[in-house]
């Protein structure tokens, strides 16, 4: 019964498509309670915008209350003295009179705290409220008087309302008579635009709700889509990395049967035919020597000669295999060996300058970078028709750089033979490395770029003494 309980193996595309879509989740989860929090905080200051706008237009309201009933007893209180009780009289009697919709009224105290004029309220009159403060702590008609000796201003405060006794949030407006040390104003409830502020809230809240409940429906059908795109991508993929495996796998067959073409032509056309010419002349050397012809010596000389180019040949394609140089004193000494024989050879012109370097290049970064060298001599020598090649390769903080340049026509994209397989292998042998590629091709010549990361220096430590003292990368 073991094996009932035995969970299922997950295969590795289906493990990283798993983990693939775990941030996915996170993800979208994270951008709608983002979206949310935004909206949220939107809504937030539109409301507070839409509460300052209805409380300034109020206190504007106000204000204008004030100014047209301080123009109703002006010519009185202008002329008036500091202690004409006529004058104070009359001027009570205008305010009491000035009495606007269901909850408005003005009202007038001393600086002493002493109600003059409340005709909503009359109980209030003839008393003194220096210390009467709301339920939040605020003294009211000290708030009022302070604010009357600085000239005019506003006052946010509760106030019980004149038509239910209860207390409500009230702005008042108050003006000072400096003269007579009066105190006088108007307030406006504003538990109307409390009321609208909440109701605002409330559907901003609901809208919030919605949306966040919109972009959760959202992200499930997206993450359905994904599930079912990435399979079908995956599929597809799939199929596609096998052809391409296939084809790669083709190149490097055609490759390797292109080298062996290249080594049995060689061996053919070159040592070949000149061994067979060693011996011929060692052939007739014998004959010669057989019959006492002192002219033997001759093709024995002849022979040795052959030999001699034979044995140079069989360097020459083993240095092409594999350099020994490269093994043996480093990638600046093979580079610098494969410029001067491609000088010898094709008679251009060739400069070769290399940095040491204060690390060693890995293995794998020589052999890359030489072959890319070889293969850019190569295209050089084949399409460019250059009078002048240069090749510069140093190190630097991000790693090596191999530059091969010359004052070519240029890479011609209709031209056949140009670019094509040589110039794929470049890439894909730097990209094994990790490293770029980048080839500048115009009408007066190419130069090609090979970089190989830092991570393919190797510290002076890990080579002997003798390596540390070569000149080479």
């Amino acid at each position: 019964m073991a094996h009932l309980w035995k969970r299922p193996r997950l295969s590795y595309g289906q493990k990283l498509f798993a983990l693939a879509t775990l941030p996915l989740i996170v993800a979208v989860a994270a951008i709608a309670l983002l979206v949310a929090v935004q909206s949220r905080q939107l809504a937030e200051r539109e409301i507070r915008s839409l509460e300052t706008r209805l409380i300034a237009a109020k206190k504007d309201e106000l204000r204008n209350y004030v100014t047209q009933a301080r123009n109703a007893f002006f010519f009185i209180y202008g002329p008036a003295a500091p202690d004409d009780t006529r004058s104070q009289v009359r001027v009570k009697q205008i305010l009491a009179a000035m009495i606007y919709g269901s909850e408005g009224f003005f009202f007038v105290y001393d600086y002493d705290g002493t109600n003059l004029v409340s005709p909503r309220q009359t109980e209030l009159i003839n008393r003194n409220w220096m210390h009467l403060t709301d339920s939040e702590g605020t003294p009211v008609v000290a708030e009022f008087i302070r604010v009357a000796r600085g000239g005019a201003g506003y006052v946010d405060h509760l106030w019980p309302k004149p038509s239910t006794g209860e207390e409500a949030r009230m702005i008042t407006y108050v003006m000072g008579l400096q003269d007579w040390q009066w105190a006088f104003g108007t307030g406006v409830y504003i538990d109307d635009i409390l009321t609208t502020v909440a109701a605002a809230r409330a559907e901003v809240e609901a809208r919030v709700q919605r949306t966040f409940l919109y972009i959760g429906l959202i992200a499930a059908g997206a993450l359905v889509a994904v599930f079912l795109s990435g399979w079908l991508i995956n599929i597809r993929e799939r199929r596609l990395a096998d052809a391409k495996l296939k084809r790669l796998t083709q190149r490097v067959f055609d490759a390797q049967e292109e080298e062996r073409a290249r080594v049995a032509r060689e061996l053919h056309d070159g040592i070949s035919q000149i061994l067979v010419g060693v011996r011929y002349a060692l052939d007739v050397a014998r004959r010669r020597m057989a019959q006492g012809d002192h002219r033997a010596t001759d093709m024995l000389d002849k022979g040795l000669g052959h030999l001699s180019t034979a044995i140079a040949e069989v360097r020459r394609i083993s240095r092409d295999l594999r350099p020994g140089a490269l093994d043996d004193l480093g990638l600046g000494p093979a580079l610098k060996a494969l410029a001067e024989d491609f000088a010898t050879r094709t008679g251009i012109t060739t400069d070769c300058n290399t940095v040491v370097f204060r690390n060693r290049l890995d293995q794998e970064a020589k052999i890359a970078l030489y072959r890319i060298a070889q293969e850019a001599l190569t295209n050089i020598e084949r399409h460019a028709g250059a009078s002048r090649v240069s090749i510069d390769l140093r190190g630097h903080r991000n790693g090596a750089t191999l530059r091969i340049s010359d004052n070519g026509r240029g890479i011609d994209a209709t031209r056949p033979g140009t670019g094509g397989l040589g110039l794929r292998n470049m890439q894909e042998r730097v990209e094994q490395l990790d490293g770029g590629l980048r080839i500048l091709s115009s009408r007066t010549g190419t130069a090609i770029e090979a970089m190989v990361p830092l991570t393919h220096m190797l510290p002076p430590e890990q080579g002997s003494d003798t390596e540390k003292t070569k000149a080479s990368a």
